[in-house]
């Protein structure tokens, strides 16, 4: 007789909100322009997001932003990885480069932004219209994880 069960989704945290940001820029340059057009804090976090794999490993650095006061976690993500392994190539270059996404199905999307915390609507839409006033911005809008398949790499 089964009393209680337990599913994948009861330990999820579905309450953030994800905005794609399309940008050439390096993340800490990013974190910088967002940093004076937000008015946040953006600082390198003390851990990065690592995944292992038989073939490449790859490590997304994490800038965050930690707002005690309105209770908002706000994390900048990079969505992509390139590794360089060195090997015997029987090409023209001793070096081949591996691309890892974060979430593969988005591999346009330059960085994530994920906002953690209850934000209003008004307040997720005024975001993203700051983050598009950046000039190295391409453009910026919301995108809902319940449709990427990938959405568990943004649990940490």
């Amino acid at each position: 007789m089964q009393i209680h069960s337990l599913e994948l989704d009861d330990f999820s945290d579905n309450n953030y909100t994800l905005i794609g940001i399309h940008s050439t820029l390096d993340e800490y340059k990013l974190a910088y322009l967002l940093n004076n057009t937000l008015k946040t804090k953006f600082v390198r976090a003390n851990y990065n997001l690592d995944f292992e794999n038989k073939n490449n490993d790859a490590s997304f650095s994490i800038y965050e932003f930690i707002n005690p006061r309105f209770n908002h976690n706000w994390f900048l993500i990079s969505n992509q990885f390139t590794n360089n392994i060195e090997g015997v190539s029987t090409g023209l270059f001793q070096t081949n480069e591996i691309t890892t996404y974060l979430i593969p199905e988005k591999k346009k999307v330059d960085f994530f932004l994920k906002l953690e915390g209850d934000f209003d609507a008004a307040c997720i839409v005024k975001t993203v219209e700051q983050i598009n006033t950046i000039n190295q911005v391409i453009t910026s809008y919301t995108i809902d994880p319940n449709i990427l398949k990938s959405k568990d790499f943004l649990i940490f």
